[in-house]
């Protein structure tokens, strides 16, 4: 019962996070390129690290299993269809919209249906990291904050370019973070079933993890290729490894 009432603080914590990410938008046209490769880069190191030291453990703790590989690769998948319907949509109206910036209107509502799905996937990750551990769960939780820090500033934008105003994107964006609560709902109700939901939604979130990490994430970062950025995108996933570690030593379930 505990860890269900700290799923529900947990996502509407990362609800709020990711609103709030996109204020400095009200303020400047765009928010500054080095902030967002930091974010990028400790987001590589707090993903990469929240797989392989606390999902995937805590998935084959009782051994490992085709399942698991099988769940891994559906959660890999999964991102990979998301994303491609998002980019489909928008090569397809790009296409076939010649009227001035007419397709970037329609660029927000599917853009805003794919955040919306991507934030209920993470509310179902959430609820399943902490049917675990109390530990899994605030990693987990930590990861998504930093992958949709630099994720929600870049919808923000979308929805200006796409011709919202300031406060309209805003309370779309709003709207789209608040199905991480609804999926977090859903995932504390199936965690409560006989089926083991956590059993699944361990592997399926290591996958989405992987994905994100490997297509979205590290190839931003390859585009600046400088030995000054290099070694300050090193640094920062480095950090990001070691938030990781640090709560999965000394974390709660950790500590008696």
């Amino acid at each position: 019962m505990m860890n269900s009432i700290y799923a529900l603080i947990s996502v509407v914590i990362v609800s709020i996070i990711s609103v709030i990410a996109a204020i400095p938008l009200f303020y400047k046209k765009k928010v500054s390129q080095k902030l967002l490769l930091f974010l990028l880069s400790i987001s590589v190191g707090v993903l990469l690290s929240t797989v392989f030291m606390t999902l995937l453990p805590e998935a084959m703790e009782e051994g490992y299993s085709l399942g698991i590989a099988i769940n891994i690769l559906f959660g890999f998948l999964v991102m990979f269809v998301l994303e491609k319907f998002v980019h489909w949509h928008h090569s397809t109206k790009h296409e076939h919209d010649d009227c001035g910036h007419g397709h970037a209107y329609n660029l927000a509502p599917v853009n805003l249906i794919g955040d919306a799905i991507h934030n209920f996937i993470d509310g179902l990750v959430i609820a399943g990291s902490f049917a675990v551990d109390v530990t899994v769960g605030i990693t987990t939780s930590i990861s998504i904050i930093f992958h949709e820090l630099p994720q929600e500033i870049a919808d923000f934008g979308v929805l200006l370019y796409s011709g919202y105003s300031k406060k309209k994107a805003m309370l779309f964006n709003f709207i789209s973070a608040t199905t991480a609560i609804l999926g977090t709902v859903v995932g504390i109700l199936l965690a409560d079933t006989a089926f083991h939901f956590e059993k699944f939604i361990l592997p399926f979130a290591a996958g989405t993890f992987l994905y994100i990490s490997a297509t979205n994430l590290l190839p931003q970062l390859h585009r600046h290729c400088k030995l000054k950025e290099t070694f300050q995108h090193m640094l920062a996933i480095i950090l990001g490894i070691l938030i990781v570690l640090l709560l999965t030593i000394y974390g709660p379930a950790h500590l008696h």
